[in-house]
């Protein structure tokens, strides 16, 4: 039994290390009620009534992680501003170590505003710059991971965008992970899958994969093998694992495809589903599990956290509950 094994590995195996690097943000929510519709414009207007603000991004990988129960290490880009002091904060606040986190006085720090009312969301408001990142500033950041890569079981890039994982600092990762025998995750972004060569897993959603494939809309299991095949061609990655949103997941081998049934019943918001995936896969993984292991638990994992709004976490003892109902 699938439960059974992960109480025992949960419980009695020694906690995996994982190092995450990407692109860590601020979400900001602006919780409100809207009655009326403005006068100045045709947009209704919200009173407030509290607000909240949690790390994302790469950041929110950590968090998931960590209440999984892993031993987690974050290596990422801030601004040199207030928001980025903030994200320090937050992430001191849940023994998240920040000395991974370097400053980038060119950049801001990506903060991401989302004002909800009646549990529907508004607007989202964007502050950021997607700029890459300098020479010498990745250089000093490759050298920094260094050591902590050494130091893991298994390295996840986070990849949102942003600037960070650059094509030449994706690779030197990734290179680096394979001399020191360590497995490399990835939740990749973008059109160009060649800088994530050599990753052990690399999981997209399935727009994502279109588009990376350059294909039309994945409509059928023979379209997402196709779509795949471009995506090995192009990386060598030994799995794709592809979120399927209301069709579950795909695990997906140069030989073979396998779909895991979706598994929830109820969705309020999908934020952060993908971030509780892949820290879901890595830590099985991590445990020793089977990828198809992996997933089945990541695909409950998942199931938890889009009952809630905002971007949420999940712990193996609600992961447990779950297995044993269904």
């Amino acid at each position: 039994m699938l439960g059974e094994k992960l109480y025992n590995a949960h419980y009695n195996l020694p906690k995996p290390n994982i190092l995450v690097i990407g692109d860590v943000m601020l979400d900001h929510y602006i919780f409100g009620s809207a009655s009326r519709l403005s006068p100045e414009a045709p947009v209704p207007i919200v009173n407030v009534k509290n607000e909240n603000k949690i790390i994302g991004g790469a950041a929110n990988v950590a968090c998931n992680l960590i209440d999984l129960g892993a031993t987690v290490s974050l290596a990422g880009i801030t601004g040199d501003d207030a928001f980025g002091a903030e994200i320090k904060e937050i992430l001191q606040s849940k023994n998240i170590g920040a000395e991974l986190i370097l400053k980038d006085s060119s950049r801001t720090t990506t903060v991401k505003t989302r004002v909800i009312a009646s549990n529907h969301q508004i607007v989202r408001i964007d502050q950021e710059d997607t700029h890459d990142i300098a020479a010498d500033l990745e250089d000093t950041f490759y050298t920094a991971l260094l050591p902590a890569i050494e130091a893991s079981d298994i390295v996840i890039l986070s990849d949102y965008n942003k600037g960070l994982l650059t094509p030449s600092l994706s690779l030197r990762v990734i290179n680096a992970c394979h001399q020191l025998h360590k497995k490399v995750i990835v939740d990749p972004k973008g059109l160009d899958y060649t800088k994530y060569k050599g990753a052990f897993i690399i999981k997209p959603n399935r727009k994502e994969l279109a588009e990376a494939a350059k294909t039309d809309k994945i409509h059928s299991q023979a379209d997402l093998e196709a779509a795949a095949k471009v995506i090995f061609e192009a990386t060598g990655t030994d799995y794709l694992i592809v979120t399927l949103s209301e069709n579950g997941i795909a695990i997906i081998t140069p030989s073979n495809c396998t779909i895991l049934p979706v598994v929830a019943n109820q969705v309020y918001d999908v934020t952060g589903a993908g971030d509780t995936v892949i820290a879901t896969l890595a830590y099985c993984v991590g445990l020793g599990f089977s990828i198809e292991e992996a997933c089945t638990v990541a695909n409950y994992a998942a199931s938890i956290v889009i009952k809630h709004i905002g971007s949420a976490t999940t712990t193996i003892d609600e992961i447990l509950t779950e297995l044993t109902v269904k």
